[in-house]
């Protein structure tokens, strides 16, 4: 019988999401807040209905590289390019006031002794790697919520999405050195070698690709659905090359792979054709399954501040960071406090680099679940 369990916890996921959706609709918030909500009440932390299982973390992972995928061909190129440069700054300053932050938070918590102060201690180690998992920000989520709004393509919008694309990046760089510490064999400069490899492959293939495609597509007047499964096998193996040679995330690839096409004549056509089984069921399994990986089991009293006071750091270090950086660029203070909240969100990037961290002896349990209540209320 537990054989085809997920179909049930399919159906269940896809009605819940849809009824809470249509629920925080009503009151002004966006949709995908229902489906976060969902996954929460449904899950570990809720009524313990639903669990992640293999089926719903894989639905789940293509859910959020088809959300990149029209993201990346959504992104109006020009407006892009225009903010690169304060993208860069609103992220660099958006990674480095809440790895403080965080750090002085899990300091004040977890004091190494005199002894085990050097930067290799085990206890320092763990402290700084909160603070790299609050220089995270969820693309995903900020782009589905900038859609529903109606500004993904507005200035503000634009400058959210470069400085969230390059804060992924510069937090796997950082959670590269802090991990290399712990591991020898993890070596930073093969590391950064291959994050700059991938750029320059996305680069050379996205020009080649642009201009040899772009003449068959020209004329294509008829048989469209053809060009469909060509740009979502080419995002596919761009998210897959990303991940498994590069060491970069799949998501980054699969936005570059929308990127690719945002300026193409048959854009609107696939883009139309993809965001249906996407609003049909990835999406929806990927948002829920965030709710779904929270368990609150490891929480006492003592964790409880410390959940409290980090969550009021995560909020405070991306405001105060990004919105600097927007203001170093000379946007208005409205600007920069958009920017700023639009970069709160964590959602499923701190959760995998939290999961990493884990997996390497970096995070204890009972420091575990604190981040994951953190995440799940930044992002909601």
């Amino acid at each position: 019988m537990d054989t085809y369990r997920y179909l049930l916890d399919l159906a269940i996921i896809l009605i819940s999401t849809k009824l809470l959706g249509l629920l925080t609709r009503r009151v002004q918030m966006p949709q995908v807040v229902g489906a976060l909500l969902a996954g929460l009440i449904l899950g570990p932390a809720g009524f313990g209905i639903l669990s992640e299982t293999s089926f719903i973390h894989e639905v789940a992972e293509i859910g959020v590289i088809v959300l990149m995928f029209t993201a990346g061909m959504e992104t109006d190129i020009k407006e892009l390019k225009a903010s690169g440069k304060a993208s860069f700054i609103i992220a660099l300053c958006g990674v480095i006031v809440p790895l403080i932050g965080g750090y002085g938070v899990a300091w004040f918590f977890n004091r190494p002794s005199m002894a085990g102060s050097n930067l290799s201690s085990p206890v320092v180690l763990q402290n700084v790697f909160i603070g790299v998992v609050l220089t995270a920000t969820s693309v995903s989520i900020t782009v589905e919520t900038l859609k529903e709004l109606g500004a993904l393509k507005s200035r503000s919008g634009n400058a959210i999405l470069g400085a969230a694309i390059i804060d992924d990046v510069l937090g796997i760089i950082a959670l590269t050195i802090v991990t290399s510490l712990a591991d020898d064999s993890v070596k930073i400069g093969m590391v950064l070698i291959k994050i700059v490899g991938f750029f320059v492959f996305s680069g050379v293939v996205g020009f080649v690709f642009y201009k040899m495609y772009k003449k068959w597509v020209d004329g294509a007047e008829k048989e469209l659905h053809r060009h469909t499964i060509i740009a979502f096998v080419f995002c596919l193996i761009m998210a897959f090359i990303a991940e498994e040679v590069f060491g970069v995330a799949d998501i980054t690839g699969a936005y570059f792979a929308g990127l690719m096409l945002c300026s193409m004549k048959i854009e609107t056509y696939v883009n139309r054709r993809v965001e249906i089984p996407a609003y049909l069921i990835f999406s929806p399994v990927f948002f829920a399954s965030i709710g779904m990986k929270t368990n609150l089991d490891g929480l006492n009293g003592s964790m409880i501040l410390f959940s409290i006071i980090l969550l009021i750091i995560a909020i405070l270090s991306k405001v105060v960071g990004c919105g600097l950086g927007a203001k170093i660029c000379k946007c208005t203070n409205k600007e920069a406090l958009r920017i700023g909240v639009g970069m709160i969100s964590r959602g499923e990037v701190a959760l995998i680099v939290a999961q990493k961290g884990y997996q390497a002896g970096m995070l204890s349990d009972d420091l575990f679940a604190p981040i994951v209540l953190v995440v799940i209320v930044t992002t909601l």
